[in-house]
């Protein structure tokens, strides 16, 4: 059993926030302290289960050892207490999960990078196969897709996008994404029928606020330029294309797809904000992990994530060592969740695992 105390003072700061809630404090505050209000229920409910579930066990306890309970009360008491010993245990594994750290990026809505990697034109064309699985994923959940900006190859498929996906919960569920997907298939253009092998590469970051990343004008450097399509064509006649260098960190982001440049560069600036507050995360993360070499390769961008099978129709993900026979409900956004599924109940076991050896839970 985990420590009381942690479950008291949860209970504690949820009356708390309750009565800060009837004292009607002002919009801002009321927010504030809804989300935190809605955080903290399930795990309020689920510790007043498990003490009125322990209550129970005591009264029925107390008629076990009772000399002048009957003999069919004292069974019956018996029977009763196993059933609520196995509902305590069940309760108390729910709590564990529930009291875990939470990522406090899970509710935000994410920015999605998809470039192509090794494959040429094969790589482009399987980026655009990823960018409509999580369209359609995103939109089955209805969460909003707004691309931001893409660079399209010579036969239809992608070099780069990116877009924005909001919603809430949406980084939660997309930032298991994050890292080198590959696929296996025989391009249209291979007369042989020879499988080849491309990869595309994915970036999910948490989108920022301005109250969360602070950028001052004096560390950017904007430079504006005509914008161009495939080619060199030119599609516009004014300078509306917006790069932003923040000079501080070197990120570079360029923006064009709007014909006007104030649209560009709010455009550039939330994708900008969104990889610094990326970068200033997994600089902490990476120090929070400096004790645990052994799970850096969990969250390392630069390693094979994933494996998209078109002959055999299956996709494996290499993480958690799980493939599922359904490519193309997978790559429709009907089968991700059970891929997701998998490797959220893999990360917070692997997380239990760690509090637990802690001795905090």
């Amino acid at each position: 059993m985990f420590a009381s105390d942690k479950l008291e003072s949860v209970i504690a700061r949820f009356v708390a926030i309750e009565e800060q809630l009837a004292a009607a404090p002002d919009p801002e505050e009321f927010v504030r302290l809804s989300k935190e209000y809605s955080d903290l229920t399930p795990v309020v409910e689920a510790a007043r289960r498990l003490r009125d579930t322990e209550t129970e066990c005591e009264d029925l306890r107390e008629i076990i050892a009772d000399p002048d309970s009957d003999e069919e009360m004292t069974a019956f008491a018996k029977d009763e207490l196993a059933a609520l010993e196995d509902r305590i245990e069940s309760i108390s594994k729910d709590l564990k999960f529930l009291l875990l750290p939470r990522d406090k990026a899970d509710d935000r809505s994410a920015i999605l990078e998809i470039r192509a990697g090794t494959g040429g034109e094969e790589a482009a064309l399987f980026v655009g196969d990823l960018f409509r699985m999580y369209q359609r994923y995103a939109e089955a959940r209805k969460w909003k897709v707004e691309l931001m900006s893409a660079s399209e190859s010579d036969m239809g498929g992608y070099k780069e996008v990116i877009a924005s996906v909001n919603g809430r919960g949406v980084f939660a569920r997309f930032k298991f994404e994050s890292g080198v997907h590959r696929v296996q298939r025989v391009p249209e253009t291979e007369s042989g029928g020879r499988i080849h092998t491309s990869a595309a590469t994915v970036a999910v970051l948490p989108e920022a606020e301005e109250v969360d990343v602070d950028i001052e004008e004096k560390d950017l450097r904007v430079d504006v330029f005509r914008a161009s399509g495939p080619g060199g064509q030119s599609v516009n006649t004014t300078d509306s294309a917006v790069r932003i260098t923040h000079l501080p960190s070197g990120i570079v982001v360029s923006q064009q797809d709007e014909k006007s440049q104030h649209k560009n560069r709010a455009k550039a600036m939330k994708v900008l904000r969104a990889r610094l507050y990326e970068a200033e995360r997994q600089r902490i993360d990476d120090a929070r992990a400096a004790d645990r070499r052994e799970q850096v390769g969990s969250g390392d961008r630069s390693e094979r994530i994933r494996t998209y099978n078109y002959p055999q129709g299956r996709v494996s993900d290499h993480r958690i060592n799980l493939t599922l026979y359904k490519l193309e409900k997978i790559l429709a956004g009907e089968a991700l969740d059970e891929l997701v599924d998998a490797l959220v109940t893999d990360f917070q076991a692997r997380q239990l695992a760690a509090v637990e050896s802690s001795g905090d839970a």
